[in-house]
């Protein structure tokens, strides 16, 4: 036998081991042997290392040193869930869906593990690359780190897809957390304080021997990829098991929203007796081809829902109630509470929401409220223990002046909210407009942070958004904590964020109720800045589910001479506001103002590229037909009920060829 052959033997054996330990759990060799047999492997391959392995058993101890976390965009986009409380949100959702889609309607059910999200890419059979969920459109090069979690399959068996994504949690069992726990106490270290965050931790730590030493685990549950020959969500679990991957058995398919709460109820009392945490249950329409027909909403999957355990709860003394200015002038009070372990975490601040939440709950300072974590992430206070009331209390007066600068409150008719309205004058304002416009899916700017904008502000070196493109390095070098490299970064990172495009700089405005997805609608209707500025309220109402609410926000936002000005200034400096020739380059009023439902499975194009070339047309893509459907581009598999509907309403069914041709 080669040198190479007994190399590729030792490997395979150690990788099937290793797969029986840690995604298996149940081991065919001791401890001790596979030690030795891993020090003979790493012998071999250090005498010869003209066969080294990036994916060798002997690379899982780590070593690399990580000093900065490379960006990656996401191929696919990591979207979050909506989530359900009650047996009739689940029930709300299934009518929802199934307007949208024909036929039976199977689920998926799988447990809701709370860790640290990530999308792991393979390539024939070989890990790629580990990036963390990020904001979902982007997060950070991880694969040092990953690949020393063990349960994390470096080579896949079977029958595997050339190249595909899969998404799962990174998690760190109770057991392990509780012994690292011991080990740091015994070192006379302060405790970690729940599995989660430690899990989310230990991804970003620079030297990967270090997470190596870490007993994380990696549970995989969402496939991504084309062509990868699987039907059905229950399918791709199985497939990936066979693949080697560690994916939870206590997936269950179902037929109704019956069988679905049946888990639920089984699975609120037997999680506590799993090994890791896990916040709920994860509903999933089982069909990916009835997935596609459902879609995705801006932030999260149609086909998809989280229905979350009921949250714990404890009370606790309400210190004090501060006042928050937010970038739009929005108040939000906070009860400051004597500080309580809830769900693993310490809470030391809840969100009161408004003047109405506070009279609802007639909350006041001193008073024991229960309090818990909504969605076991954000604390709310749910009510008060009259019990425990002091005799002298005092009932909570809203304040009535900008806790900043001072400027008399106004609260408008119908909305919850108190608002300061002194827009240009008011620094939380200002600072969280700019904060805005630097954020990831806005700008972009690197190598600025959160915290050097309020430095800028406060030291008088900017007032607005545009400021920033004026600012030297010279005035920066100063600030605290900034040295030279680090202000050469700023000044680089405002430089380029000019070539972001119309949409984001749009959306980077901070106009009240213009989020991500209106400024694309904004963006592709108007094509420029100069457009939306001359638009009127009635003109941009007509624009596709523009509203009343937005329109009247754009037209004061506008109206302002001061935004005006900065719009102007961050013309000069090169910022983009309006969509660019390759942008618009196949871009066609053909299809507008016309409704269309896409539906099928497609030969020649893929369903997102068919939605594009609507939306590029002028055209508008409908989930549903209705009278106001212009017509139906349908593939193979168009569920016999849509046929009918179309029929009876007399809507056109074009095949993707013939609605190729139209737009051609």
């Amino acid at each position: 036998m080669s040198v190479e052959q007994e190399i590729n033997e030792l490997r395979n054996e150690l990788r099937a081991h290793n797969y029986n330990y840690y995604v298996l759990d149940n081991p065919t060799i001791s401890d001790y042997d596979f030690d030795i047999k891993l020090k003979a492997l790493q012998a071999l391959e250090d005498k010869h290392p003209e066969f080294y392995d990036e994916n060798s058993p002997t690379q899982r101890v780590g070593g690399e040193v990580t000093k900065n976390f490379e960006t990656i965009v996401h191929e696919h986009r990591m979207y979050s869930l909506d989530n359900s409380y009650s047996k009739e949100d689940l029930q709300d959702w299934e009518t929802r869906i199934k307007k949208l889609v024909d036929g039976d309607i199977q689920y998926t059910c799988e447990l809701k593990y709370d860790g640290a999200s990530m999308s792991l890419t393979y390539e024939n059979g070989r890990l790629l690359r580990a990036v963390t969920r990020g904001d979902g459109f982007q997060g950070d090069n991880v694969t040092a780190n990953v690949k020393t979690i063990k349960s994390v399959p470096l080579q896949l068996k079977g029958d595997y897809p050339p190249k595909f994504e899969i998404r799962g949690e990174i998690v760190l069992p109770f057991d392990g957390f509780n012994k690292m726990n011991e080990e740091r106490i015994a070192n006379g270290e302060e405790p970690y304080r729940n599995p989660r965050n430690t899990a989310s931790g230990s991804l970003k730590l620079q030297d990967s021997a270090e997470v190596a030493k870490r007993p994380l685990e990696c549970l995989l549950y969402n496939i991504k990829g084309q062509n990868i020959g699987i039907n059905t969500q229950f399918e791709s679990l199985e497939k990936a098991r066979a693949w080697g991957f560690k994916v939870p058995d206590a997936s269950k398919l179902v037929n109704s929203i019956e069988e679905v709460l049946d888990f639920v109820t089984y699975w609120d009392v037997e999680r506590h007796n799993l090994p890791y945490e896990t916040d709920g249950v994860v509903i999933k329409v089982n069909n990916l081809q009835q997935q596609e027909e459902l879609g995705f909403t801006s932030k999260a999957p149609r086909w998809a829902m989280a229905y979350k355990f009921k949250a714990e709860q404890v009370s606790t003394r309400l210190n004090s109630i501060t006042y928050q200015v937010g970038r739009t002038g929005a108040i939000t009070p906070v009860a400051n509470l004597e500080p309580v372990e809830l769900a693993g975490t310490t809470v030391k601040r809840a969100s009161l929401h408004n003047a109405d939440q506070i009279e609802k709950l007639d909350v006041r300072v001193e008073d024991e409220v229960y309090v818990e974590k909504g969605g076991e992430i954000i604390p709310k206070i749910l009510g008060v223990d009259l019990s425990k009331r002091p005799k002298n209390s005092q009932k909570t007066i809203y304040i009535t002046h900008c806790p900043e600068c001072g400027t008399e409150l106004i609260r408008k008719e119908g909305e919850a909210q108190h608002y300061c309205p002194n827009y240009n004058g008011c620094n939380p304002q200002i600072i969280g407009r700019i904060q805005h416009y630097i954020s990831r899916k806005a700008m972009d700017i690197e190598g600025l942070g959160g915290e050097t904008v309020a430095l800028l502000v406060n030291e008088g070196l900017i007032s607005n958004y545009s400021d920033l493109y004026e600012l030297t390095k010279e005035q920066v070098i100063p600030l605290e904590r900034m040295a030279e490299k680090s202000a050469e970064n700023l000044v680089d990172g405002i430089a380029k964020s000019v070539s972001i495009p119309f949409e984001r700089v749009l959306y980077a405005l901070g106009i009240r109720y213009v989020g991500e997805t209106v400024a694309k609608k904004l963006a592709k209707h108007y094509k420029s800045i100069a457009a939306i500025i001359d638009a009127s309220e009635e003109e941009l109402v007509a624009v596709d589910e523009i509203g009343i609410k937005i329109a009247e926000s754009v037209v004061d936002f506008f109206n302002s001479e001061e935004n005006k000005l900065i719009v102007d200034r961050l013309k000069q400096f090169g910022v983009q506001l309006e969509m660019s020739e390759e942008q618009l380059e196949g871009q066609t009023t053909i299809l507008e103002g016309q409704s269309i439902v896409v539906t099928g499975v497609f030969e020649s194009i893929s369903r997102n590229d068919l939605k594009k070339l609507i939306e590029d047309n002028g055209g508008k893509v409908s989930s549903s037909i209705s009278s106001k459907t212009s017509f139906i581009v349908a593939g193979e598999n168009m569920g016999p009920s849509k046929k009918v509907k179309a029929d009876k309403l007399g809507v056109v069914i074009l095949n993707e060829y013939e609605f190729l041709q139209k737009i051609k």
